[in-house]
């Protein structure tokens, strides 16, 4: 089983800046560089979507992807030695508040993108709330 526990959403003005974490957790011989790792969100009424994803390092070269309203304003970035995930969001709007969710999903072939599996999670955190308000 792996564990997702993400932190540092809170309450930001429009053009600020927050770093979400994702600290990830299993059993014995756990790597979280085999893993794809995505960031998702849910606004307020809306339907859950995909936001950004950084693929495996063990079985893929790390490639990340984002969806075109945060490209340019978000990073995505991965430090496996630490089972942590980060998302770096600049700029932030008003459009991006929402709940925000980690999630992972286990490659079954090599050389894949993380981008082909916003449809297949794992295993999902519990979120953590951004807020983007003046």
């Amino acid at each position: 089983q792996v564990q997702l526990v993400e932190s540092g959403g809170g309450l930001v003005q429009p053009g600020g800046s927050l770093r979400l974490s994702c600290a990830a957790s299993g059993g014995s011989g756990f790597s979280l560089d085999y893993y794809h790792i995505f960031w998702f969100r849910q606004a307020p009424g809306k339907e859950r979507e995909g936001v950004s994803c950084i693929s495996s390092i063990g079985s893929s070269d790390g490639t990340t992807h984002y969806i075109d309203s945060v490209k340019g304003r978000f990073t995505i970035s991965r430090d496996d030695a630490k089972n942590t995930v980060y998302l770096q969001m600049n700029s932030l709007k008003p459009e991006d508040t929402g709940d925000y969710y980690c999630a992972v999903n286990a490659p079954t072939y090599f050389n894949q993108v993380c981008s082909a599996y916003y449809h297949d999670m794992d295993y999902w955190g519990k979120g953590t709330l951004v807020t983007v308000s003046s």
